[in-house]
């Protein structure tokens, strides 16, 4: 069992930068593939970026590559999300995501446990 708890989100000019944390629980937390969704209002949640248990390999949607870094710190239990050149259409509450198997996965269904999302609003 992990529980995930996000914090960073908040509320930022377009063009600014956020960086997302998200801590996990447990002492297993190396062995979860990672990943970031996000949610606007009236839409499906969307898939942000995915991380492997080492950090060794990134995975991101075409709509935040080259903006957005994922990483993550297995020593303290947490993986992040800098958030750069932020727009508009990026306004979503982000949630990040467990992931027990062994591959990397972009679909929401592959992530057994989810935290509870923190709200990013980027202003025009």
């Amino acid at each position: 069992q992990v529980q995930l708890v996000e914090s960073g989100g908040g509320l930022v000019q377009a063009g600014g930068s956020l960086r997302l944390s998200c801590a996990a629980s447990g002492r297993t937390f190396s062995s979860y593939a990672m990943g970031w969704f996000r949610q606007a209002p009236g839409k499906e949640r969307e898939f942000v970026a995915a991380i492997s248990r080492s950090g060794g390999a990134t995975y991101y949607a075409d709509s935040v590559k080259g903006r957005f870094t994922i990483s993550r710190d297995n020593a303290k239990n947490t993986v992040y999300l800098q958030m750069n050149s932020l727009k508009p259409e990026d306004t979503a509450v982000y949630y990040c995501a467990a992931d027990k198997g062994i591959f990397v996965h972009s679909t929401s269904s592959a992530y057994d446990y989810w935290g509870q999302g923190t709200r990013v609003t980027v202003s025009s």
